[in-house]
């Protein structure tokens, strides 16, 4: 069971594409339609979630409901908005097992970050639920804000050429054409196009970072997987960080690697992923434990020992 949670800004297309491209489950969507800004800005976000409503039922099959969000430049409440409503899902009744999906490549940024910051907070709070929380973003294939414009520089130039009578009839009739063509399509579909496919999909999940900090063992731990890659069990990394640091491979030493991938895990700090393999554990850095080591690099971790 998914939800999927979608402020609706002035995007059609990466509200939706990724998910028929994708072929994901969607079994129910809350739009949230923004109610500040001119009034041509509301009616056209309204409309752009009304479009919305009928495509995700008809495309996808999902259950939908529509929410304002009275404020878009209110950060507080809106935090306090997105919440309320992603606890709510994660505690509907007979969907314990489902997943809250929360895309935040529309509406201002405001409500992006915090929606997104929501998500990672109850993430840290409810650790039991923090792989059913999902953050994500579409990258789009084209912005239209460019195109339009453009064709505004070129009727600029036409209607000047107009003014001192040296265009041509075909000149004008053929930028009339374009210029309604944009608009129609920017009507449509909004200020964006497509949804463009990165790393082979359409949706880029944002980590979770870990709201503790790593002690010195740990980030041993981390970069020796950064380095390494995947380990078949954590008797093998163990094994392979006494040989790094020169000391015997004893059963302490087996056993205080276990307590700190365990910390690292993902009941922990979220910064290492396992899979069981028979017996064993298959042992590698997360995403956001890939990002941590990444953004660590340029320090000694000899000098972490």
């Amino acid at each position: 069971m998914q939800t999927h949670i979608v402020p609706v800004g002035f995007d059609y297309d990466r509200l939706i594409a990724p998910l028929v491209r994708d072929q994901l489950d969607v079994d129910r969507v809350i739009l949230l339609e923004g109610a500040v800004g001119s009034e041509a800005n509301v009616e056209y976000s309204r409309n752009l979630a009304t479009k919305l409503e009928k495509d995700f039922r008809n495309l996808l099959g999902a259950e939908t409901e529509r929410f304002v969000v009275e404020d878009v430049y209110d950060y507080d409440t809106a935090f306090e908005q997105a919440y309320g409503l992603i606890n709510t899902e994660l505690d509907r009744e007979g969907r314990e097992e489902g997943e809250v999906w929360v895309n935040v490549s529309s509406m201002p940024r405001t409500v992006s970050f915090a929606f997104a910051t929501a998500a990672h907070s109850i993430m840290v709070e409810r650790q039991g639920d923090r792989e059913r929380i999902r953050t994500y973003y579409t990258v789009p294939e084209k912005y239209l804000e460019t195109e339009l414009a453009e064709e505004l520089r070129q009727g600029l130039d036409l209607l000047a050429e107009v003014r001192d009578s040296s265009v041509e009839e075909e000149r004008i009739g053929g930028w009339l054409d374009d210029a309604r063509e944009l608009l129609a399509e920017f009507d449509e579909r909004g200020t964006t196009i497509g949804a463009k496919q990165v790393e082979g999909g359409h949706v880029v999940e944002l980590p979770v970072a870990s709201f503790s900090n790593v002690k010195p063992f740990e980030e041993l731990i981390l970069f020796t997987l950064g380095e390494h890659g995947v380990f078949a069990s954590v008797s093998e990394l163990a094994q392979t960080l006494a040989r790094e640091l020169g000391e015997e491979y004893t059963d302490s030493f087996r056993s205080k690697v276990i307590y700190n991938v365990d910390r690292l895990g993902p009941g922990g700090k979220g910064y290492i992923e396992q899979e069981e393999q028979g017996k064993s554990y298959r042992t590698r850095l997360s995403r956001i434990g890939e990002l941590w080591v990444r953004s660590h690099a340029d320090g000694d971790p000899d000098a972490l020992v």
